[in-house]
């Protein structure tokens, strides 16, 4: 009887947890930044990011990790293992949520909505970037003449103006000085 009760009483726990996945529920809240998760356990790994605790060490760079599955997914830098492949292009990924995030671009998922003017993207990032275009933000500045852009690939691209390297028709660039 004992046993039977144990059983029933995690079953019903799983279940409970499980539904928290659906329906957003999340009880528990830390008690220094107030996120709040679904998972008991999950609240008690996040809570060692506030007190420094770092028990899991690459023992190739030595940085140091509060949770095993990030030292695991860190290791993959230095190996450069990349388990997660695409199953329609075969691209491959060391970060299992990257895979996922790929995998957009083939289903046509658009779940990044600009509130602006109704653009659709598959990656966050891609959306944060867009909506720079609306708001004028630049963080990006050269250092050179102080000229700033709202993403990266436009700072680099400018950047190029300044170190002679040259951008050829075909999108790649070479190191040719600029003053031939």
């Amino acid at each position: 009887m004992f046993v039977m009760c144990v059983i029933k009483h995690t079953v019903t726990s799983n279940l409970i947890r499980h539904k928290r996945i659906h329906n957003g529920e999340r009880p528990y809240v830390c008690d220094v930044c107030n996120k709040a998760y679904s998972n008991k356990n999950h609240l008690i790994r996040h809570k060692r990011t506030h007190c420094g605790e770092r028990h899991y060490v690459c023992d190739v760079c030595n940085k140091a990790f509060n949770v095993k599955s990030n030292l695991i997914r860190h290791k993959r830098t230095h190996s450069g293992e990349r388990p997660y492949v695409c199953d329609v292009c075969n691209k491959a990924y060391s970060d299992k949520s990257n895979l996922i995030r790929h995998k957009r671009i083939h289903n046509a998922e658009r779940l990044y909505v600009c509130d602006v003017c109704n653009k659709a993207y598959s990656d966050k990032n891609h959306l944060i970037r867009h909506k720079r275009t609306h708001s004028g933000e630049r963080h990006y500045v050269v250092d050179v003449c102080n000229k700033a852009y709202s993403d990266k690939r436009s700072l680099i691209k400018h950047t190029r103006i300044h170190s002679g390297e040259r951008i050829q028709s075909n999108g790649s660039s070479n190191n040719t000085s600029m003053h031939e």
